[in-house]
């Protein structure tokens, strides 16, 4: 007697079959989104909790900005950067403005904008400090994740994303986050650092969130010994910790803040991805003043799709999207709420021991070994609760769900969050 195979089942098998085992999802197959839901093929319907790694932090197909990719996609797609387009200039304009910066270098992925940073960094090591040719230096954090590139993986210390990818790219200092004892160090003793790469809150590492002085601190000793502060926002950027960027620190997100450097740790080299698009195009973006910007030249770097139509277009709704519609500050008000709630319910539990995190990107940490399979098992029961979130680093589960929420919305959430914890606290 045959068994019938779930539409699920099917799905998965299909790809496990065909593509690249290089991820390992849930157990889930999505075919819907709206704002926070996710339907899946059978129809089931879910919170999203996780907003594609913070891509959608504007919803799930928005509709003005879907709206402007149909738009676009009917007039132009993709000239290549061999000819001007009629949306890029526009683009270029918007985005420096809202950001605070003179020029943008416009990319696809975050991994290509995190090594156009390096990229600039180098040259202007080399130009505009008199570093030696192929001497150049940038110090980054234990614990990053800057992308999964060969180079980017050069200076990992996640064993499982650099095993058997060697030989590794040179020119790369690793020092602990949150530590500028350390920093200060590295520049005294290096003479070729050009830059220091740095995300905001460490998000793939668990939400490391370093303390409340530590990026103006550091943005001061660049500045004191004339490296480049290179502020990585894939993920923390486009209002996801409570402000405009996490350099931000506690400002009320408006454009002006970058240029206030008394109150807040602006960086000479910004990058962005994943929510600039609202998850519904790749785009990544380099931020930088005429300065350091200006080293690269025609033939020196550049992209097919990069500044394509679509995408300037598609970018610009983007981040209309988080001012118009205040997802900043929502993110903040929603994100002190989930963490009063977590560790409300932390003081009686025995299976969570610590929430951390800013705005709507915050972690939960299992009572539990890095090696176990406990948070796993509770992200497959939240998925069986109707809530989806991924485990990191073996026994944290990570939570940004998209900024859109409302706070009825996020406490239901906290309710399917509890009730599936307590179902798995000792008996």
């Amino acid at each position: 007697m045959s068994t019938k195979i779930s539409l699920t089942d099917q799905f998965i098998d299909l790809e496990h079959e065909h593509g690249a085992h290089n991820y390992h999802p849930l157990p889930v197959v999505l075919d819907r989104g709206e704002g926070v839901y996710l339907w899946d093929v059978e129809g089931k319907k879910y919170f999203d909790f996780l907003s594609a790694y913070s891509a959608v932090n504007q919803g799930h197909c928005h509709p003005r900005i879907v709206h402007a990719l149909k738009y676009q996609a009917q007039q132009l797609c993709l000239t290549s950067r061999a000819f001007h387009n009629s949306a890029f200039g526009p683009f270029a304009a918007f985005i420096t403005k809202y950001f605070g910066f003179d020029k943008i270098l416009p990319m696809n992925s975050g991994a290509e904008a995190v090594e156009t940073a390096i990229k600039i960094a180098r040259k202007w090591g080399v130009q505009k400090k008199g570093i030696p040719q192929e001497q150049a230096q940038i110090v980054v954090c234990h614990g990053n994740f800057h992308g999964r590139t060969t180079t980017i993986i050069s200076f990992s210390d996640d064993k499982v994303a650099k095993k058997d990818f060697g030989p590794y790219t040179p020119g790369f200092i690793s020092i602990p986050h949150n530590d500028i004892a350390a920093l200060e160090a590295a520049f005294m003793s290096n003479n070729n650092i050009v830059g220091f790469l740095v995300e905001p809150i460490q998000g793939e590492a668990g939400v490391f969130t370093p303390d409340e002085d530590y990026l103006r601190a550091v943005q001061q000793l660049c500045n004191e010994n004339e490296v480049l502060f290179i502020a990585d926002e894939i993920q923390t950027g486009i209002a996801r910790t409570g402000s405009l960027l996490a350099v931000c620190g506690n400002c009320d997100c408006e454009s002006s803040c970058l240029r206030q450097p008394d109150t807040f740790a602006a960086p000479d080299i910004l990058i962005l991805g994943k929510a600039l698009s609202g998850g519904v195009y790749p785009v990544s973006a380099v931020l930088a003043n005429n300065e350091v910007m200006n080293v690269i030249q025609p033939g020196e770097h550049g992209s097919t799709f990069g500044g394509n139509p679509i995408a300037a277009v598609v970018a610009t709704v983007a981040l209309k999207v988080i001012k118009d519609e205040n997802l900043a500050q929502n993110a903040r008000k929603l994100g002190q709420l989930f963490r009063n709630a977590m560790n409300d319910y932390i003081k009686t539990s025995n299976i969570v021991t610590l929430v951390r995190g800013k705005g709507l990107l915050n972690a939960i940490v299992i009572n539990d070994s890095p090696n176990s399979d406990t948070a796993w098992n509770i992200c497959l029961a939240l998925k069986e609760n109707g809530l989806l979130a991924k485990p990191t680093h073996g026994n944290i589960i990570r939570f940004a769900p998209p900024l859109v929420m409302t706070e009825d919305q996020l406490m239901a959430c906290v309710d399917i969050i509890i009730k599936t914890l307590r179902s798995f606290e000792p008996k």
